[in-house]
């Protein structure tokens, strides 16, 4: 295939990937002003008791019921990954890379974790359910033309996470399905914590969070994307969202003097190189504060972009602050 035609196809699968990702995530963003800075009320940290159920009503007012105690899930969207680590729990299988990073499972472990073939776009219902799962968990309009070709086989829970509450009242219905009820208030409590201490002292730089795989890159936005939400909390964020097909051009980026970059790297098939890379080719991203003073870091799109749950927050939490003091 001709190098333009590659680049072409590149884009194209790159585009279907992250509008899987973004679809239908257009929920209420923290409360900020127009710097960006977080309005709301700060954080609690009081985590309320969980109990074990064999049916919930989650957070998007999906029911789900299971006849015991599900040991066997497969994991169609990372959060379900995220979650069932937090649980102390391992998924039956996967279709996403995140198991592999240190602070889940980190590589050698997660190698053990059988891969469902057919990616994140279209995994493979055979292969789903030769692993025999209780609960098959999946994101809402990614993976809920599946549930037909399940029915019957198994339980099908489609997730669609907004902000971080969202992220929480998940975890809490996986741990009330699962009898996992004391890991999932300690997983909580956790997360209350770092996201209060990290919401006590907030940075007074601007920070902003770009991902793509090529020059044609996107500004992750509250509301359209979890680990964003986080951001108007802990730094100036001034960044709305513009819908799945807008985006900011890097002249808008410059002229609100981004002091910190984090860059969020999507490759799709082989490796061809970092996103800021590629963006350095462009005279503009040179001048942006945050390049200029050696400030743009690139980090984790598994646990950055895919992760959504509890600990890949955490993650994005420790990691932000550390950049942006």
């Amino acid at each position: 295939m001709p190098r333009t035609a590659l680049r072409h196809a590149r884009r194209l699968i790159a585009a279907a990937v992250l509008g899987s990702l973004l679809a239908g995530c257009g929920g209420t963003a923290e409360t900020a002003d127009d710097d960006g800075k977080d309005t709301g009320a700060r954080t609690g940290l009081k985590v309320e008791p969980i109990e074990s159920a064999r049916e919930i009503k989650d957070v998007k007012g999906v029911r789900v019921a299971t006849d015991e105690a599900p040991r066997r899930v497969v994991c169609l969207v990372a959060i379900c990954d995220d979650m069932l680590i937090e649980l102390g729990l391992t998924p039956a299988a996967t279709n996403n890379a995140l198991l592999a990073h240190e602070d889940f499972l980190g590589k050698k472990k997660a190698a053990k974790v059988p891969v469902i073939p057919g990616g994140f776009i279209a995994p493979e219902v055979e292969a789903v359910l030769s692993h025999k799962p209780d609960l098959v968990i999946g994101l809402t309009d990614t993976h809920g033309k599946l549930a037909p070709a399940l029915k019957g086989a198994t339980t099908f829970w489609p997730v669609q996470p907004d902000d971080w509450q969202d992220s929480v009242a998940y975890l809490r219905d996986l741990a009330a399905l699962t009898g996992r009820t004391e890991e999932g208030e300690k997983a909580e409590r956790t997360f209350r914590a770092k996201l209060a201490a990290a919401e006590k002292k907030p940075s007074e730089l601007t920070s902003l969070i770009i991902y793509g795989s090529d020059e044609n890159f996107g500004v992750a936005t509250p509301g359209t994307d979890v680990a964003a939400g986080l951001f108007p909390k802990i730094s100036r964020y001034p960044w709305k969202s513009r819908g799945v097909e807008g985006s900011y051009s890097l002249e808008e980026i410059l002229a609100r003097d981004v002091d910190v970059l984090f860059v969020e790297t999507l490759s799709f098939g082989e490796d061809d190189g970092k996103l800021s890379e590629k963006l350095a080719k462009n005279p503009l991203w040179g001048r942006i504060p945050a390049v200029r003073n050696g400030d743009v870091h690139e980090v984790d799109s598994e646990v950055w972009a895919k992760g959504r749950g509890t600990r890949s927050l955490g993650v994005v939490l420790d990691e932000a602050t550390a950049a942006l003091r």
